[in-house]
C-alpha cells in the first residue's frame, strides 16, 4: 500500500492539501491500475495520506455530509482530465493517461494548479468555455433590449430566470463535450449521423447509415434524403481533445473523398475547432464546417444525448380576461 507523507504537500484552508497538490499522488495511485472507479481512486488516495483523524474528518459547515479532503480529491481528478492528465473511459471510471505519467514523472509532488493549468488542453478547453458563454450571452441580448416589459419587477424576474437556465445549460454543453471526446470514435460517428436525422436530413423516406471503418474511403456515415440516393450528404467525424485544432490538409482529404464519389454535400464535424485557413479552405469546396460548440449547441436543440430535467411556467395575468368591455 503506498503511504504518501500529505505534510510534503502544498496545503490551504484548514491545513488540508490544496486541490492542486492532490493530483500527484491522484497519478501516483491512480498508476497502480488500468482504471479505477472515482469512489474507488478518491479513497485510496484519501488512504495514502494517512491524515491525522481530525483533519480526515472535516466537513463543510453547509455540507455537513461532504468530508473536505473527499471534495478536493475529487477536483483533482475533475480538473487533471481536463488537463489531459486523466481520461474517462467511461462513466465514473479514471484512467492515467501519458501526459499524466510524463508530469508525475517531472515534477513529482511539486506538481500544482499553475502546472495544470498551463497544459494546452486545458487552456483550450477554457477558450471554448469563453466563447461558449460569450455566444450565450449574444444570444440572450434581447433581454436587455426592452423586449420584456412588466410590472412589480416582472421583466427583471424574467431575464434572472433566462440567465441561470442559461448558464445552466452552458455547464451541461460543456459536459456533454468532454463525454463524447471521452467516448470511442465510432461512438461518435453514430452520434453525428443520429444528430443530422433528428435536424431532418434524412427526410421522410430516406435512410442514414454509419460506413463500416474498414471501407469509409475518408467518408463516416451517409445520408440519403431520398429512397432512390439522388440527394446525399456524407460526413467526416472527427473526435479531437480541444487543443487538436482541424487544419486545412484535413479538409482538403475529405474534400478528396468526396470529388472521388462526384458528391457536391458535405458536412465536417469535430468536438474541436478549425483553423482559418481550413475555414476559407471549406468555403471554397461548399463544405458545411460544424464544431465541437456549434455541435453541442444543435444537440441540446435537437435533444439529442440530453433529456429535458425540468419544465417551469411562468404566468402572466390575462388582461382580455379581466376586460370589462369583454362581459357586455
Amino acid at each position: 500500500m503506498t503511504s504518501i507523507d500529505y505534510h510534503q504537500l502544498k496545503t490551504s484552508k484548514y491545513g488540508l492539501p490544496a486541490w492542486g497538490s492532490l493530483v500527484a499522488p491522484a497519478i501516483e495511485i491512480g498508476l497502480q491500475k488500468e482504471e479505477w472507479h472515482i469512489k474507488e481512486l478518491e479513497a485510496s488516495v484519501d488512504d495514502a495520506l494517512n491524515l491525522p483523524e481530525k483533519l480526515s474528518r472535516l466537513t463543510y459547515e453547509k455540507y455537513p455530509d461532504t468530508r473536505i479532503i473527499i471534495d478536493r480529491i475529487g477536483w483533482a481528478l475533475s480538473e487533471g482530465a481536463t488537463a489531459g492528465i486523466f481520461v474517462r473511459p467511461k462513466r465514473g471510471v479514471y484512467k492515467v493517461t501519458e501526459l499524466g505519467k510524463t508530469l508525475f514523472e517531472q515534477y513529482g509532488y511539486k506538481l500544482d494548479s499553475k502546472i495544470v493549468h498551463t497544459q494546452p488542453q486545458y487552456i483550450a478547453h477554457k477558450k471554448e468555455v469563453q466563447e461558449r458563454k460569450k455566444a450565450s450571452d449574444t444570444d440572450n441580448s434581447e433581454l436587455d433590449s426592452g423586449e420584456f416589459y412588466g410590472v412589480n419587477g416582472t421583466a427583471l424576474v424574467v431575464k434572472d430566470i433566462a440567465k441561470q437556465i442559461d448558464n445552466y445549460n452552458v455547464q451541461v454543453a460543456d459536459d456533454l463535450l468532454n463525454r463524447i471526446r471521452e467516448a470511442e470514435p465510432k461512438f461518435f460517428e453514430h452520434l453525428v449521423v443520429d444528430l443530422l436525422v433528428k435536424m431532418g436530413y434524412q427526410g421522410v423516406n430516406g435512410n442514414a447509415i454509419v460506413t463500416p471503418q474498414s471501407h469509409d474511403g475518408g467518408i463516416d456515415g451517409v445520408i440519403n434524403q431520398d429512397p432512390l440516393g439522388t440527394s446525399t450528404v456524407y460526413l467526416q467525424a472527427k473526435r479531437y481533445q480541444a487543443n487538436n485544432i482541424v487544419q486545412r490538409p484535413s479538409i482538403e482529404q475529405f474534400y478528396g473523398a468526396l470529388n472521388r464519389l462526384h458528391a457536391d454535400r458535405g458536412v465536417f464535424i469535430t468536438t474541436s475547432s478549425f483553423s482559418q485557413q481550413a475555414i476559407q479552405t471549406a468555403k471554397s469546396f461548399s463544405i458545411v464546417l460544424i464544431d465541437g460548440l456549434k455541435l453541442t449547441n444543435l444537440m441540446l436543440q435537437y435533444r439529442v444525448g440530453v433529456e429535458t430535467k425540468h419544465h417551469f411556467d411562468l404566468f402572466t395575468v390575462d388582461e382580455d380576461y379581466f376586460d370589462a368591455d369583454e362581459l357586455q
